[in-house]
């Protein structure tokens, strides 16, 4: 094989246990296809989707599985390589054989998923599908099910997606251990971004030696790196930029190892030697409000309120340096701190670096008791409802100041009672910090994962010496 699997069991207990949820009709799973970058033999580097990965773990491009709850029956299906194609790809083992491997014994030809569909159909069984995420899923399945693409959509099983998520939410131990290999590759990553980074450095530099040593264990990167002397821009993918003394670089950079769970770490750190002063009290005032999270973080506890008890830590930091004032709880429960924190505190982690998030965030993240918020800043938290021994997150918090929203917000003066406007302006071009680390909710609390990467501004700080 050219990937890795766990024990056949463990594939074949996750399916069992999915069919027993789901009960009835065809469950069909859709593996992901090669995909052209800008021709289409110029493949971006193949990605299988993650629930096919979850339930069958082959690595392998052009497979769709149907699973029967009412008969037990598991097919794959896929095409058998031509000679022209091991030309290019050198010998595999057969569709057969794969299957066998995971503990499936029957397939058949990648074109016969239509005739099991449509008969299902024709006896007026139910076709439960997931959301497809990529192009040619979708227009495959307005094939199989003869309804147009843009109506594919209404097809999708509310039923499927609740089973799988609440299967994938809750990590098993064994995924646990391979979540802390990619955290542990990801904390190297980061030491090697922080103590190569020098001034007169080019961001693309830094991230190129971020990128390396992913690759170099085996890996590679669970998303684009984010590499920025702009903090302030949260998704910010540009490395075009100089790095000099007195600045900051923002490294948002995680792994994703050999059987494809990811890690998921943010560290902020002085271009030069030291921070300043400034910038050191901001940073102390992120790692007050990330261990706060942590000491939150539990069984039972609505992570929107581990959010909650971050942001308020937050607003209490910058009202120590006179950019916020009044109570604390206030200002968060009128948002007004959101001109600083405009995102979540943190969100799913697994497989996907924002675990399932394909499956949609209300059902990943919320519950039918919670509904996703839609105000500012409030709407990007991605993670809402109470969490479970099991579950796996990220812990992100940071300030982050971005001059055209103080412009937008002091003109309409809003929350002028909780926000400084006068000594903002001073701090209007501060840039962003962010800090973050993955934990794995236990019975207990929480736990770290991966090797220790160090946090605070003195450790930051020795690093860069």
């Amino acid at each position: 094989m050219h990937f890795k699997l766990f024990e056949q069991a463990v594939y074949s207990n996750r399916r069992q246990a999915l069919m027993q949820q789901v009960g009835n009709g065809l469950i069909v799973l859709m593996g992901n296809e090669e995909t052209g970058m800008n021709y289409k033999d110029n493949w971006y580097p193949f990605r299988q989707d993650s629930s096919f990965l979850y339930y069958f773990g082959l690595d392998v491009a052009g497979l769709v599985a149907i699973l029967d709850p009412e008969s037990s029956e598991i097919v794959i299906f896929g095409n058998e390589l031509s000679i022209d194609d091991i030309v290019w790809t050198g010998p595999l083992p057969s569709l057969k054989e794969m299957a066998g491997s995971v503990g499936v014994n029957k397939t058949a030809p990648y074109n016969d998923v239509a005739v099991w569909i449509r008969k299902a159909q024709a006896l007026g069984r139910a076709i439960h599908i997931l959301p497809p995420y990529r192009a040619e899923n979708r227009i495959r399945l307005g094939e199989w099910l003869q309804v147009p693409v843009q109506d594919v959509d209404r097809q999708v099983s509310i039923k499927l997606i609740k089973a799988v998520i609440g299967q994938r939410v809750i990590k098993e131990a064994i995924e646990v251990g391979e979540i802390e290999k990619a955290v542990t590759i990801s904390a190297d990553m980061h030491l090697a971004g922080i103590q190569y980074a020098k001034p007169g450095m080019k961001e693309f530099e830094v991230a190129a030696k971020v990128q390396e040593v992913a690759y170099a264990a085996g890996g590679r990167l669970s998303y684009p790196i984010i590499c920025t002397i702009n903090g302030e821009t949260l998704h910010n993918h540009y490395y075009g930029n100089t790095i000099a003394e007195g600045q900051m670089l923002l490294l948002d950079a995680g792994a994703e190892n050999d059987l494809h769970y990811a890690g998921d770490l943010t560290r902020t750190f002085p271009v030069g030697n030291k921070f300043t002063t400034e910038q050191k009290e901001v940073y102390n005032i992120v790692i007050n409000s990330m261990d706060h999270a942590i000491s939150l973080l539990k069984p039972g506890v609505r992570f929107r309120d581990v959010h909650a008890g971050a942001c308020e830590k937050l607003v209490e930091g910058l009202a120590a340096m006179g950019i916020m004032k009044g109570n604390a709880a206030e200002a968060v429960a009128a948002g007004a701190h959101t001109l600083f924190f405009q995102c979540g505190l943190g969100h799913m982690m697994g497989m996907d670096v924002h675990d399932m998030e394909d499956l949609g965030e209300q059902y990943v993240g919320y519950s039918d008791d919670l509904q996703k918020s839609k105000e500012f800043g409030w709407k990007s938290l991605r993670l809402g409802r109470a969490v479970e021994p099991g579950y796996v997150l990220t812990i992100e918090p940071g300030v982050y100041v971005i001059p055209s929203l103080i412009d937008q917000w002091a003109a309409e003066k809003k929350h002028s009672s909780f926000i400084n406007y006068k000594a903002l302006e001073s701090f209007r071009n501060f840039s962003g910090i962010r800090v973050e680390d993955n934990f794995l909710v236990t019975a207990e609390g929480s736990r770290k994962l991966g090797k220790y990467l160090p946090k605070t501004a003195d450790e930051i700080e020795a690093l860069r010496q």
